[in-house]
């Protein structure tokens, strides 16, 4: 079902508070979603991998050319303008960390569908022809009403001379992870007790296409009341959205960005999950493909504070233009 508001949080209490297993994704704004239990999943609209749980049980290998067959990225003026409203207003104190996105048209040698079937990564989905996504990147996990946040800042290519070194030791990139932790800190405490901040920017190997990348994570966890599946819709709702790709603080960040970006994320940078009847698996929808009147975008993005260049970042757009496949 779709809807243009909160009854998501509705219908995900009720399907948790009967332990009924279920699938959702909501959208950027907390607008647009979609909640189903998994038995009722048609395989023919929504195809799901996360860490394994799917619904897709074609595992043939598929072959596959060349998948990303042409970028056309906006251009750098035009991405300089939204870069310069938000160094604007981290320089007059508005925000610490912005994170700045933009969508890059693609041409395709392969459907969405088969994109879902050939990438490679921790969490993805294929939506009707709508959109697929193969994210790395958790949002929050539940387990044994332990939360867990990895929020992901930081990222170098694996193939670069003392890659790991250079990247733990970049000022810009150390300032990044260290707002982003704190405010998932702060956004875990809304609802749970005893967060602390269990490992401080570790190191990650992620595929990237033809090439590894070095990816620094923390992890920060707290402690959920008994019942929380009770009201697990309104504790989803609390957290979004997702800290890593809005900012901090999170209200006045998201203003200044959507004033920035002047597009619509829709889905991107929303919050899909898997709930098996006890515990939570979910992640935030980047590395996102979505069709839109025949065409194709590839959005992406990076997070930008006032040591950043804006050279730098509009390559760092462009560097995430890729499919990890098979």
């Amino acid at each position: 079902m779709l809807t243009s508001n909160k009854k998501f949080i509705h219908e995900i209490n009720f399907y948790s508070k009967k332990k009924i297993p279920f699938i959702f994704f909501i959208d950027s704004d907390c607008k647009n979603y979609v909640v189903q239990p998994v038995s009722e999943v048609d395989s023919s609209e929504l195809l799901f991998d996360f860490n394994g749980v799917t619904n897709f049980r074609d595992k043939q290998n598929l072959w596959h050319e060349q998948i990303i067959t042409k970028t056309i990225p906006i251009g750098f003026a035009s991405y300089k303008a939204a870069f310069d409203i938000i160094h604007d207003n981290q320089s007059n104190g508005n925000s610490y960390l912005a994170n700045l996105t933009m969508p890059t048209q693609i041409e395709l040698s392969i459907s969405l569908e088969n994109i879902f079937k050939v990438s490679r990564s921790k969490y993805k989905l294929w939506y009707k022809d709508h959109f697929v996504f193969f994210s790395p990147e958790i949002f929050i996990k539940i387990e044994n009403n332990k939360i867990s946040s990895y929020p992901m800042k930081g990222t170098i290519d694996a193939s670069i001379e003392n890659a790991e070194e250079k990247i733990l030791q970049n000022e810009k990139e150390l300032a990044e992870h260290i707002t982003i932790v704190d405010l998932i800190r702060n956004d875990l405490s809304i609802v749970a007790d005893k967060v602390t901040v269990e490992k401080f920017r570790y190191i990650d190997k992620i595929s990237a296409g033809s090439k590894n990348l070095l990816q620094v994570s923390s992890k920060i966890t707290g402690e959920l009341p008994c019942g929380y599946q009770e009201s697990l819709g309104n504790l989803l709702s609390l957290l979004m959205p997702a800290g890593s790709v809005t900012g901090a603080p999170k209200r006045k960040t998201v203003e200044i960005i959507k004033e920035a970006e002047n597009y619509e994320r829709g889905y991107y940078t929303g919050v899909c999950g898997y709930y098996d009847g006890k515990d939570l698996d979910s992640c935030v929808m980047i590395r996102f493909i979505e069709k839109v009147n025949h065409k194709y975008y590839f959005k992406s993005g990076g997070g930008i504070t006032i040591y950043s260049d804006v050279y730098s970042e509009y390559q760092e757009l462009l560097d995430k233009i890729y499919v990890p496949a098979y």
